[in-house]
């Protein structure tokens, strides 16, 4: 069983940056492909970044270009580096495993106009 521990939401202005923890325990995350989601009030969760066990990545368009998913093995943790933030990507980010199906908890991000 994997356990996901998301940290590092916060408010923020536009046009800053952030940086999402995704912390794991109980299995080895250096051969899974992991996934950061977002949902936002009234909206459906959706993918924003993927990273997968060979270490290639995948952006949705909203976030290409300002987004970066990133993996320390040894720590058992991925990152998602966020900069350049718009009020539009206020949401609840989740990290999720797609080998076990585990999500976790969820880290709130809000980015103020």
């Amino acid at each position: 069983q994997v356990q996901l521990v998301e940290s590092g939401g916060d408010l923020v202005q536009a046009g800053g940056s952030l940086r999402l923890s995704c912390a794991a325990s109980g299995s080895i995350l250096s051969i899974n492909a992991i996934g950061w989601y977002r949902q936002a009030p009234g909206k459906q969760r959706e993918l924003v970044a993927r990273t997968s066990s060979g270490g290639s990545t995948n952006y949705a368009n909203s976030v290409s270009g300002r987004f970066a998913i990133s993996r320390d093995n040894a720590k058992n943790t991925v990152y998602l580096h966020m900069n350049r933030l718009k009020p539009e990507d206020t949401a609840v980010y989740y990290c999720h495993d797609f080998l076990s199906r585990s999500w976790g908890q969820g880290t709130q991000v809000t980015v103020s106009s």
